[in-house]
């Protein structure tokens, strides 16, 4: 079942009073939400309690709760040490993730640095398929890593790279970034046929069931040269992308994927937009 929700909390929630990331499942529930990433961006800083409390809030809400691994992992560093920081922010993500009772945890995998590009896609795939040898003796079972697609041209992170990770192992799904996109491009992912054609990739690289339920991150995104500058919200008009012919694209597909807005500050009010546009297209 497609699920729309808000990354993190947005200012209508904080501006009605809430403070707690458990007070969040009824908020996004109330305006007809049913999922919630909670980020570890700075790192994994949480409690066993805090997560129960968490896992207890939204199972009663009835919302999905998925998680982003600590935006400093790299899987391409040079250094082998810094590496090996990067499987501990992962496991890290996913000891808190399954105590909070998600099953989705988001990861940034790599920037190229000095390395030739061919060289650090390289070197980052060979580590997330040892990261897959970790999580399974680790003993973790239903859930999935989603490496995301990058919006800095500098970062590893196009569609066939994240791409050549999931095809490692059922446990990985894409992330996929369309405004991440659109940045990295300079504006190449915004009309349905760009849509389309970037979801084909995925559904000729990892199949049909994997396809269907992809991760998906949208917002609108200002752009330079290096691309990704910012995040905006669905009122700007100058950068894009538009979600309109995404969520065509969606039901035509008959896809059910877990899409979760980045807008700066209007996550929930622009993630009900999305809604709103998709059960659209389902009454046509």
């Amino acid at each position: 079942m497609i699920k729309f929700g808000p990354s993190g909390n947005s200012d209508s929630f904080y501006n009605a009073g809430y403070k707690h990331t458990t007070e969040s499942a009824q908020f996004v529930r109330d305006h007809g939400l049913d999922l919630f990433e909670y980020s570890f961006g700075r790192g994994v800083r949480m409690t066993d309690a805090t997560a129960r409390d968490i896992k207890n809030a939204f199972d009663t809400a009835g919302v999905e709760i998925s998680v982003h691994a600590p935006y400093f992992i790299n899987f391409a560093n040079p250094e082998e040490e810094k590496a090996v920081n990067s499987y501990n922010y992962v496991i890290q993500s996913l000891d808190a993730m399954v105590k909070m009772g998600g099953k989705r945890c988001v990861i940034h995998p790599a920037t190229q640095g000095k390395m030739e590009r061919r060289d650090a896609v390289g070197l980052m795939v060979k580590r997330m398929a040892h990261l897959v040898e970790i999580v399974e003796e680790l003993g973790y079972r239903d859930i999935y890593l989603c490496p995301e697609t990058m919006g800095k041209i500098g970062q590893i992170g196009t569609v066939d790279e994240i791409l050549e990770v999931c095809k490692l192992s059922s446990v990985y799904i894409p992330t996929i970034d369309f405004g991440h996109l659109n940045a990295r491009t300079h504006g190449g992912v915004c009309t349905k046929d760009d849509y389309k054609r970037e979801i084909d990739k995925v559904y000729n690289a990892i199949g049909e069931d994997r396809a269907s339920k992809i991760h998906v991150h949208f917002s609108k995104i200002e752009y330079s040269q290096g691309g990704e500058v910012k995040h905006l919200t669905f009122e700007d008009k100058i950068y894009g992308p538009d979600y309109e012919p995404l969520m065509s694209v969606f039901y035509e597909y008959g896809m059910s994927p877990f899409i979760v807005c980045e807008s700066a500050g209007t996550q929930l009010e622009d993630a009900m937009a999305m809604k709103s546009s998709y059960m659209a297209c389902l009454r046509k």
